[in-house]
């Protein structure tokens, strides 16, 4: 089973996300055990704060780093690790999802405003980051990676090949143009091939399909 512990400031959204769809399906069939933790219940003292201005000035607020250390050593376990949510770290793909879900137990410190006191740096394992873009805080880049990790449990998908057959498996292109009914929809039609029931020609034409579409738009991906 996977663990996965969200610490934030908003675990009011971020609970309700970890509680539907695939990852609420994950849970109720005891693949998953998803939670966000209240940052604000390890501040302590009467007024709980979780921020203060920062040192030396500026503008902003920065997240004070004794409620990340509270949280964590009470969340630690032997098999834990733990993932800040930084603009500097490891960008997510599909190899660091599949690793992820092989994972007994995460727990995403959430930063947010200015973003965390630097000392809170050093409880992570790893850091993690979507991309080269600016988000308000980290709670997105946590739930992206967790629906990424979770769908690649086995037995959280109703149809195993749905994963099998997604983008970034396997030879890892992007995945092929997919159609459903009506077979003709404002003059576009389905090609011909997916309604032939022509298994074996169905397959050439879905590589197909997904190395030109990777060819054109990620040419990267086809490097060596």
């Amino acid at each position: 089973m996977l663990e996965v512990d969200i610490i934030t400031l908003f675990p009011g959204p971020v609970g309700a996300y970890l509680e539907s769809s695939i990852l609420g399906r994950s849970q109720a069939k005891g693949l998953t055990r998803l939670q966000a933790v209240d940052l604000l219940d390890y501040c302590g003292g009467n007024h709980h704060l979780a921020d203060d201005k920062p040192c030396g000035g500026g503008a902003g607020m920065v997240l004070k780093p004794e409620p990340f250390f509270a949280a964590v050593k009470d969340l630690r376990g032997d098999e834990t690790k733990v993932i800040l949510t930084d603009p500097g770290g490891r960008v997510l793909d599909h190899a660091l999802a599949r690793e992820l879900s092989l994972a007994e137990h995460l727990v995403f410190i959430c930063g947010r405003y200015k973003g965390v006191d630097e000392r809170v740096r050093t409880l992570a394992d790893m850091e993690l980051s979507l991309g080269d873009f600016v988000l308000s805080g980290g709670e997105l880049v946590a739930l992206v990676a967790v629906e990424a990790a979770v769908r690649l449990i086995p037995g959280v998908l109703s149809d195993a090949e749905s994963a099998l057959e997604d983008s970034f498996e396997g030879e890892g292109l992007l995945d092929c143009p997919w159609y459903t009914r009506p077979a003709e929809f404002l003059g576009m039609s389905v090609p011909e091939v997916l309604l032939s029931g022509d298994h074996e020609a169905v397959k050439r034409w879905r590589r197909e399909r997904a190395l030109e579409r990777t060819r054109r738009l990620r040419p990267d991906l086809l490097e060596g």
